[in-house]
């Protein structure tokens, strides 16, 4: 026989009565492992009554103290009845919303107002709204909504355009927080320096591009634009990631510097930062810390001159065997150089390269050597004051490489905008989800809304990167 549960909502007034309303009948056969419990579509239907008439009756309790004029007193009309509606975790609710007269008249000079938006101020409740962007900034936006509606019962109107406006509303709200943009961010003298606390070990930050496609491309070149990911290490403590579009952003380093500050950076306290020696990212670390030290990542000069000396292994085919072989020493002692910091010497190599490769009548190969061993003397001279003694800061232990970086890039950017989809992405879009996403990776989403609405209970925690789910 099967086996029927009524079940019930008894609310208690302030005087201690009790009202019960009926709010789900359910009739469950036995027999079967499925039958046991509650199905997911009935729990959803259970948590839609109660949240409807729970939001219902805090509303209707709320408007009770706003029917009396806070001027005089008096009781006010009511001029009409208009509905509001609410998305939450477990449905939409529409709640009447009565509008009263005013019988004095207030600074705005309206003649009605209707009390109930002073607590619906917005159409979605905080947790819905932190839900909603938390995964979008993990997985995509269509994947997003189908997980709500797997698991919880939400409006069935939730789709991608709601979830991405909510994602990229609470992204705005989080950038109008954040401070202006400040050519230096360095403060006090020498003499307060030293008069702070003995500062944490060193924090070392690295800062390196990786590329989303673009929904505004008109040629091929416009086919992708840059973003900027970094992450901060401090020597004890957990890792911090942040990212924007460069060509976006007006306040990289106002950004950079709230998350260093975050982290407890001090006046007095070491930072190092390691860069590719890009033009995007070249100046964003001045005059962040008086104690800073910025360094061209060892990583991206080897990575250029290996392939410049695959390019001269290329030139054997032209028999040009005695070249190949003396471009190939000739980049060893080039490497040499720039390993130990020399970089005086380190250009005097690239100036005989070219000198040897600038031949008249080249073959096409020799041609293309000659351009990158060009290109990389370029670079070498616009990063010369941040090329250290690579082998003796290695020898010491110290970080010379910004390999660290490669796993921030592919966690902030790659993993949500580029990898298994086929998205397109503005510069504002890809900025503003950024912003979201690697507050999630920090684990500081929660503590946001929780600034925002004080009473919300909510709890977060880092992501680290093997825990983040692939995006759809």
């Amino acid at each position: 026989m099967p086996v029927q549960f009524k079940v019930q909502l008894v609310s208690v007034a302030e005087d201690g009565s009790e009202s019960t309303e009926d709010l789900l009948v359910v009739t469950k056969q036995h027999e079967r492992l499925e039958q046991l419990g509650l199905s997911l579509a009935e729990g959803k239907q259970l948590l839609r009554e109660v949240q409807g008439r729970v939001v219902r009756q805090q509303a209707t309790a709320f408007l009770v103290g706003q029917t009396a004029c806070p001027t005089c007193g008096r009781e006010r009309s009511i001029k009409d009845h208009k509905t509001l509606g609410l998305r939450t975790l477990f449905g939409k609710i529409s709640l009447d919303s009565p509008r009263v007269r005013q019988c004095c008249r207030q600074a705005d000079g309206s003649a009605s107002i209707s009390p109930l938006t002073k607590l619906v101020a917005e159409r979605s409740t905080p947790e819905l709204q932190y839900l909603e962007t938390r995964w979008a900034s993990l997985v995509s936006y269509g994947l997003t909504v189908r997980v709500l509606h797997d698991f919880l019962p939400v409006d069935e109107e939730l789709n991608i355009s709601t979830v991405r406006r909510t994602t990229l509303d609470v992204a705005r709200r989080c950038e109008a927080e954040l401070g202006p943009e400040q050519p230096m961010f360095i403060e006090g003298c020498q003499a307060e320096w030293e008069e702070l606390p003995r500062p944490d070990l060193p924090l070392t930050v690295g800062l390196d591009g990786g590329y989303v496609h673009s929904s505004q491309q008109r040629s091929r070149k416009d086919g992708w634009f840059e973003v900027i990911a970094g992450k901060s290490m401090p020597t004890d403590g957990p890792t911090k990631c942040f990212g924007f579009v460069q060509t976006y952003d007006t306040k990289p380093k106002r950004r950079l510097f709230e998350v260093l500050r975050s982290q407890g950076m001090q006046a007095n306290q070491q930072v190092t930062f390691l860069t590719d020696g890009g033009e995007d990212v070249r100046d964003l670390p001045l005059y962040l810390n008086p104690q800073a030290e910025h360094y061209l990542d060892w990583f991206h000069v080897t990575m250029r001159i290996t392939v410049m000396t695959q390019l001269a292994k290329s030139l054997r085919s032209h028999d040009n065997a005695d070249l190949a072989t003396e471009v190939a020493g000739e980049l060893e002692r080039l490497k040499w150089f720039l390993w130990h910091g020399n970089v005086f010497r380190a250009l005097q190599v690239v100036a005989d390269l070219e000198l040897d490769l600038d031949v008249e009548h080249a073959p096409l190969e020799q041609r293309k050597l000659l351009k990158a061993v060009t290109e990389f003397g370029g670079y070498i001279r616009a990063n010369a004051s941040c090329i250290p003694n690579y082998g003796e800061r290695f020898r010491s232990g110290e970080a010379i490489s910004s390999a660290f970086v490669e796993s921030a890039v592919n966690q902030v950017v790659s993993k949500r905008m580029v990898k298994q989809q086929q998205m397109r992405w503005t510069p504002e879009g890809a900025h503003l989800l950024l912003q979201i996403r690697t507050r999630t990776l920090n684990g500081e989403l929660a503590a946001t809304f929780r600034t925002w609405y004080p009473a919300l209970a909510l709890e977060d925690h880092a992501i680290p990167v093997q825990e983040l789910p692939a995006a759809a």
